[in-house]
């Protein structure tokens, strides 16, 4: 099996082949990820194909020294906050209302077509926000307590699967990974009494 690294090589050499392997790969994953930031499956869609776009011109952009995977899915998160501050920034115009509509007769839009349940662009570009905070707060971790938070919760690692990439006993895994959960809490409750 190719690694990533293999893979994107041959992608600057223009190997389709390898591009789809890629996509298979981390598609369904990317997908989600946009989707919980945007909170809308059509723009996710159209977030997906922008990523694999970027991945497909300009994979020499990635240096090889991190992930390839930490790579892709800093671009999804990009471009899924973009995404947010374009619908938050765009006027949206109301439906064409026919010259024959009897505006007394109730909203111009009728109840059935309103999704009262979903979240309007300034909750998804606030829990965007947050989630950029949280990122940060992540960032500030010791290294090898960091290790261990992104295998396990970015990447979807089990515990033993993450002390396995490190190198180091699931005991001392579960150790590191309860420290950062514990750090977390604290940090964010601190930011939450400013």
């Amino acid at each position: 099996m190719l690694t990533d690294g293999d893979l994107v090589k041959l992608i600057l050499e223009r190997d389709a082949h390898a591009f789809e392997t890629l996509l298979e790969r981390y598609g369904e994953q990317i997908r989600r990820h946009v989707g919980r930031i945007a909170r809308d499956d059509a723009a996710a869609q159209d977030l997906v194909q922008e990523v694999f776009l970027r991945v497909w011109t300009r994979a020499a952009q990635w240096d090889g020294r991190g992930s390839f995977k930490a790579w892709l899915y800093r671009i999804a998160t990009n471009l899924a906050l973009n995404h947010l501050r374009t619908v938050r920034r765009r006027r949206e115009l109301p439906l064409a209302v026919e010259d024959d509509w009897d505006e007394d007769e109730g909203d111009l839009v009728p109840a059935w077509m309103v999704d009262t349940s979903a979240p309007g662009p300034d909750a998804a570009l606030e829990r965007a926000q947050e989630g950029e905070l949280f990122r940060r707060l992540v960032d500030r971790l010791p290294d090898e307590k960091r290790a261990v938070f992104r295998l396990v919760h970015e990447f979807e690692m089990t515990i033993r699967d993450a002390a396995g990439e490190l190198g180091i006993p699931e005991g001392t895994a579960k150790s590191r990974l309860h420290y950062a959960k514990k750090r977390l809490v604290r940090d964010w409750q601190e930011l939450e009494t400013f």
